[in-house]
């Protein structure tokens, strides 16, 4: 899989959102219940949604948030043999979690930095570096 960051609203036409969050300090990331490996939250932009409301969403879909600061920070574009999608990068500092609501979510776990064993081990760790290369404030919090 091939992945480029690209400044804010850089990429127009966005299909997906991804939400780099943080909790007491920790990186909030969510394990799928038809997989072992770990994720940011994040996934497809509805029908007349806009990007902010879809990172909205999804961060409550995904990791039970209920209070949080959400910006966005940068967009991506990503490509594999089949298909490519422009998709927008946000940031959320979590207030409250809460239970994690019935979804295709497993689990939720905050993490110092980033395990291993993610699911989009080609894109996950590009837009953590281009977010510890641009927003240095984010990694020091």
């Amino acid at each position: 899989m091939k992945c480029e960051v690209y400044k804010l609203n850089y990429l127009k036409d966005y299909k997906y959102v991804v939400v780099i969050a943080k909790y007491h300090g920790k990186w909030v990331l969510c394990k799928h219940k038809k997989r072992d490996t770990w994720e940011t939250a994040g996934g497809h932009i509805e029908l007349e949604e806009s990007p902010l409301n879809a990172a909205k969403r999804e961060l409550f879909e995904e990791t039970g948030a209920v209070s949080f600061d959400i910006k966005p920070i940068f967009d991506y574009w990503a490509a594999d043999e089949t298909s490519e999608a422009n998709g927008m990068v946000f940031y959320a500092e979590i207030g409250e979690l809460d239970n994690l609501p019935e979804s295709e979510m497993e689990k939720v776990k905050c993490f110092e930095t980033l395990p291993s064993n993610l699911t989009y081990k080609d894109i996950t760790p590009k837009l953590f570096e281009y977010l510890e290369n641009n927003f240095q404030y984010i990694f020091s919090a």
